[in-house]
């Protein structure tokens, strides 16, 4: 059992910590003996006990005065590097210390230790870390990371650090693992439907952007080799072929959605629809740029929806204003369900609109969970986990994290990626997800697989390398249930597979997994 000590501001986020780490652990009780004790308030550490006490702090504790260990508190953004040469980056600041020996992480550019390990007089182990683990949890759930770190698993890796102080002291401990049972990880396919019809975009931004893309953008990105010549030829057949596209007599090539059914492999994907047509939303107390209003609304696609519901997917909210006013988020959601014969319990916001107050607004709204926290601008973890989690001033609501995004890897004011070097990209992702289990979250807008994009034969590789990676695929709904699944179950009531089968038993959802550390020759049960 881990005691956690913190300061009563911080209990929100050690409870996140531990439902993510899933381990058992509770708040230290008075009297109570614990194998380890994780401590980010110092004020009581001297009167414990433990095989193992782990100290968090980015100040001078009372702890380093009593051992004479000079603390040397350094920058906001620091980056540390651990034993086997991965990195972690800290936000609320980081303290080195002047040790002899016992290093087992060090500040990348002074190379002085941030993080060392010593035996007390009783035989038991002390690690000093020189960042408060709940702090930066706090500072990742809430605002993220900049986009230049977004290939880290930066909360994934406090859980890791402190797993792995756990493991190399001997402790016995059983987890919960982010794993499905059968399976390696969770594949999780979405759509933003953003333009299911160019019928819809007479003489506006949108036509003028892709002819404009389709002709001169294709000739451009060819002579740079970005794309084939066979991709320049359908983007400008497709161009010519706009004034039969309005005439009613040529297919409209935007309206792809339900090619998606086929490409995604009998997964159940999820579809998220804009509820209002022309309304581009409110931005910092003014309105949102005129590029942001859609061409459709949910009532002009009523009969897609009813083909993709009717085939096992689900319909989700591409919101306007949810994001930031629940009023509007209920009507929004309203609008939507008129036409579902289940209504709508997710939410992506419509560019990614989000702030802090979001997870608070959405969950008045009535939305169950929302997939919103990722990046414009690059693939990867935006709050640093491949886990679904709850926003720490949420009571219910889930965060599925968006970590793969067409867009921000193709589009030229993007990451403007050539096909290889996105395929290097998604494959760290896998490879992470293969590793440490949890959720590889895919969104490919509807007309991606279509002129003037036409990255079709990308999405399919990506598809492919998923399903032969161990993935299971799931909607973003039973992907969230999954994880609510696991966060249901208390480790601490379980020593074996048996148990855990039986608590998850009849549940229409992969089961779950228990691991358990130093308790024998097998690692899992």
């Amino acid at each position: 059992m881990i005691g956690v000590m913190a300061d009563p501001s911080q209990h929100e986020a050690v409870q996140e910590v531990f439902e993510l780490f899933k381990t058992p652990w509770e708040f230290c009780k008075a009297g109570g003996f614990y194998e380890v004790l994780v401590c980010a308030n110092s004020t009581a550490v001297h009167a414990s006990r433990a095989k193992l006490i782990v100290i968090y702090g980015n100040q001078a504790l009372a702890w380093d005065a009593e051992h004479n260990v000079p603390v040397y508190p350094g920058e906001h953004n620091a980056m540390l590097e651990t034993p086997d040469g991965e990195t972690i980056p800290i936000y609320r600041g980081t303290a080195t210390f002047l040790v002899e020996g016992g290093a087992i992480l060090k500040e990348l550019q002074s190379r002085n230790p941030a993080a060392y390990q010593v035996t007390d007089a009783q035989g038991g182990t002390v690690v000093r870390v020189g960042y408060n683990i709940f702090e930066e949890i706090t500072a990742l759930l809430g605002e993220g990371q900049p986009a230049c770190n977004a290939r880290i698993q930066t909360l994934d890796l406090h859980i890791a650090f402190l797993r792995n102080l756990l493991v190399s002291n001997g402790i016995p401990f059983v987890e919960i693992p982010p794993v499905p049972s059968g399976y390696r990880f969770i594949a999780c396919l979405t759509h933003d439907m953003d333009h299911p019809s160019m019928r819809r975009h007479l003489c506006d931004h949108t036509m003028f952007g892709f002819l404009y893309r389709a002709t001169i953008g294709s000739i451009v990105s060819g002579l740079s080799g970005r794309i084939a010549l066979s991709t320049i030829l359908s983007n400008w057949v497709a161009a010519m072929k706009l004034p039969f596209v309005y005439l009613g007599v040529a297919e409209d090539f935007w309206n792809k959605l339900l090619t998606y059914t086929a490409l995604d492999g009998g997964a159940h994907s999820t579809f998220f629809v804009i509820p209002f047509r022309a309304h581009q939303g409110i931005r910092a107390e003014k309105l949102a740029p005129r590029a942001r209003r859609s061409g459709y609304g949910a009532a002009d696609v009523a009969d897609l929806l009813g083909q993709l519901e009717a085939q096992g997917h689900e319909i989700g909210l591409h919101g306007i204003d949810a994001w930031h006013d629940s009023r509007k988020g209920r009507s929004e959601l309203e609008e939507v369900a008129r036409y579902l014969a289940a209504v709508p319990t997710g939410v992506r916001m419509h560019w990614l609109y989000f702030d802090e107050s979001s997870p608070a607004a959405l969950e008045s709204a009535g939305v169950d969970y929302d997939s919103t926290v990722g990046y414009n601008d690059a693939v990867g973890y935006r709050a640093g986990t491949s886990q679904v989690y709850k926003p720490l001033n949420a009571v219910r609501l889930m965060e599925l994290p968006l970590h793969i995004m067409d867009t921000a890897m193709f589009s030229p004011k993007r990451q403007n990626l050539t096909h290889s070097e996105a395929k290097q990209e998604v494959s760290q992702i896998i490879n992470n997800a293969v590793r440490t289990g949890g959720v590889v979250t895919v969104n490919w807008h509807d007309r991606s697989i279509a002129p003037e994009r036409l990255w079709k034969d990308f999405y399919v590789d990506l598809v492919e390398q998923l399903r032969s990676n161990g993935a299971w695929f799931a909607s973003a709904r039973d992907t969230v249930s999954w994880f609510r699944k696991r966060r249901s179950v208390r480790p601490r009531d379980l020593d074996t597979q048996e148990e855990i089968n039986n608590l998850t038993y009849g549940m229409d959802l992969p089961g779950l997994c228990l691991r358990a550390h130093n308790l024998g020759p097998q690692s899992d049960l």
